[in-house]
């Protein structure tokens, strides 16, 4: 018999709804139950592509006994940490404060009006491994919650102090510097395995925002070690087997040092934030494979995880019939038959396949030559690998769409479109805005999930900030001033909703969202960008390219609030610092004037993205387009000349001479 979680869309919530555990979703009913009948909660956060979520709930919450002994005890709560981030913050901030670690599954002990006195992340069904069973910390925090009561309320008053500590606001009017920059790539060149390339140890995270942020110090510096560091992370990542070589894509971790096994799950956000970075040091260096790497990883999200209507789902699961990475490895007899011996023969050594394996028997390709193949034998045998493995059984597919990644993954295509010159990139750019602001966009006001036919969830910080990045970059590939429109009214809202102005910092959920102990503010960059790091940047975009004083006041104080955190941790501020950079810098204003579909238009643009220039804004003009913006400030009074397309380049309040060639355009933005 199922749980209320039959009636959710979650596909993670949907995999509990049979459980003998009487889950509740998140909702009031489960707390006025826990409220009447004096219980403590069970709160459980997780999500669908998450391993050791399935782990636990195979040996834990699929076990009658272990079910009833919680079901007589507690007020269960079952909540996808991708629907709701905000609780996933603040009370993996709760269990960090209590054990010093987190992760998920996240396993929380609540009192009835949901303040965290207990927590952990995966516990086994027995005593194992210095791993308290279960069973057993069921029973002592019932106990403690029936005849202790005392203590747990002040271990959930100093755990709700500590929690709050931590999301306080703290604004600052000091002015943030270069120093800040420099400070950070000491740090992490400190942290740089300078053999394996990327950062610490293991787990080993691909941590693109860092690696993006090197980037730009080399711009500004001109120090070759941080180019360098980049260099050979993005080299021996894409050599690796944390990289998809038959499909494209990404996997979400390494667990070695070398890149070499992966927790096999794929995430959205990974491939938008990878793939963009892959494009961005194609763009810096001109080498063939950051760009086929790029390729690849937008190709696989087109085909694998791209909704009819034009969203993109969520994750891609690590397991398929149960067994984690089944459906990526590979033998030696399985290759040889797709291929052929001739062919086998120089594609086996080349991805290190061997009759052993290197995973659990079989082989988990990578590549071992210095040298990555873009094109002849092995780019052909990688295409017939793809169709056979096509008849496997696949990793499931979470299809939520979430706005916030969604948002992402449109900037990252629609950049793709202007660099690369694709128009399949261009036309599933269009229809992912046109998914956003039909289906996730209501009344001027964004919901954060989509899933079934229906979006719901207020939205977050990061959800507005995000979308508006991604429509920002549609309107620069599509020249159509809608685009545009539609951000800069987004960014207006999203200012009015989430900024407090006496504190000087971003929410990340507005005034009327859901009540907790404490109003989220997560500010750490970590898989993805942050909501407050996600908005200070678009804003700072938004004020380069409208003149708007409010959104650069705004950027200027949210900077200031985490300038300590840039300098001492960049690793959970990758993004925020990208924004610093850009905030530090002198940026290109850049007009193009012309038709988009105008070959001489087309050899502008190929001017523009011939190099790469993070620290740029482009506005666009087409004279046909109905609902072109021609009162926005970078393009007042600029007209094409002689009726030839025109761009017109800026910088640091002072303009060059319009030009019409892209030979003038590309001396123009060489300027400093």
């Amino acid at each position: 018999m199922s749980n209320p979680l039959a009636k959710e869309t979650s596909p993670y919530l949907l995999q509990h709804a049979d459980n003998p555990v009487e889950w509740y979703p998140w909702c009031e009913e489960a707390f006025l139950r826990a409220k009447v009948e004096d219980k403590p909660i069970l709160l459980s956060i997780g999500y669908s592509a998450c391993h050791w979520c399935h782990v636990m709930a195979h040996e834990c919450f699929e076990n009658p006994e272990i079910a009833e002994l919680i079901n007589q005890n507690f007020i269960s709560i079952k909540v996808d940490r991708e629907e709701h981030p905000d609780l996933d913050s603040v009370y993996m901030e709760a269990v960090q404060a209590m054990t010093g670690r987190g992760g998920w599954p996240l396993t929380m002990f609540l009192t009835p009006d949901g303040k965290p006195f207990y927590g952990g992340t995966y516990f086994p069904p027995e005593d194992r491994h210095g791993l308290p069973g279960f069973p057993g910390v069921l029973t002592s925090v019932a106990d403690a919650y029936r005849n202790q009561r005392d203590d747990v309320n002040k271990t959930t008053a100093r755990i709700v102090a500590l929690v709050s500590a931590t999301m306080q606001a703290r604004s600052t009017d000091e002015m943030v510097t270069a120093d800040t920059i420099r400070q950070a790539q000491v740090i992490l060149k400190r942290s740089f395995d300078e053999r394996n390339g990327g950062f610490g140890t293991t787990p080993k995270f691909p941590q693109p925002m860092a690696l993006e942020f090197l980037m730009r110090y080399y711009l500004r510096s001109k120090i070759e070690t941080s180019l360098e560091m980049v260099e050979l992370s993005l080299g021996r990542i894409a050599r690796g087997g944390i990289y998809d070589h038959v499909g494209g894509g990404f996997h979400r971790y390494s667990t070695d040092q070398h890149w070499l096994v992966p927790h096999f799950e794929k995430m959205l956000y990974d491939q938008a934030l990878l793939s963009q970075l892959y494009l961005h040091a194609y763009m810096q260096t001109g080498k063939p494979l950051y760009r086929v790497v790029a390729e690849e990883t937008l190709n696989y999200v087109l085909r694998e995880m791209t909704d009819k209507k034009g969203g993109f789902y969520s994750t891609q699961d690590a397991d398929s019939e149960g067994i984690e990475g089944k459906y990526y490895l590979w033998t030696e007899q399985e290759i040889t038959k797709v291929l052929g011996k001739d062919d086998a023969s120089k594609v086996l050594p080349y991805f290190g396949v061997t009759t052993t394996g290197n995973f659990e028997g079989g082989n988990i390709l990578h590549v071992t030559s210095p040298d990555i193949a873009v094109s002849g034998p092995i780019a052909n045998a990688k295409e017939a690998l793809l169709k056979a493995r096509e008849g496997r059984i696949k990793p499931a597919l979470d299809e939520k769409i979430l706005a916030s990644w969604n948002g992402l993954m449109l900037a990252s295509l629609a950049e793709a479109a202007c660099v690369l010159e694709r128009k399949d990139y261009l036309a599933a750019a269009v229809e992912s805005g046109e998914f956003l602001v039909k289906h996730m966009v209501h009344d001027g006001h964004v919901k954060h999930v989509y899933k079934d036919g229906k979006a719901r969830i207020q939205g977050y910080l990061d959800d507005y900030a995000l979308i508006i990045e991604g429509l920002v970059m549609l309107h620069q590939a599509t020249f159509k001033g809608d685009w545009l429109r539609r951000a800069i009214k987004l960014a207006n809202v999203m200012v009015d909703r989430f900024w407090d102005n006496s504190a000087g910092v971003f929410y990340d959920t507005e005034d009327g969202h859901q009540q907790l102990f404490v109003r989220p503010r997560h500010i750490f960059d970590s898989s993805a960008p942050c909501g407050s790091s996600a908005a200070t940047f678009v804003l700072l975009k938004l004020a380069a390219l409208t003149g708007e004083a409010r959104f650069q006041q705004v950027a200027e104080h949210s900077l200031r609030s985490v300038q300590e955190l840039m300098g001492r941790q960049p690793f959970a501020a990758g993004n925020w610092l990208c924004a610093l950079d850009f905030y530090l810098s002198d940026t290109k204003e850049i007009a193009v004037i012309g038709s988009r579909s105008d070959s001489d238009t087309r050899k502008l643009l190929e001017a523009l993205y011939s190099m790469w220039l993070p620290n740029k804004v482009v506005a666009c003009y087409e004279p046909a387009d109905s609902t072109r913006m021609a009162g926005l400030r970078l393009l007042q009074n600029r007209e094409m000349l002689n009726g030839k397309p025109t761009a017109y380049v800026c910088q640091n309040n002072a303009c060059q001479a319009p030009t019409t060639t892209p030979e003038a355009l590309k001396a123009q933005l060489k300027l400093r």
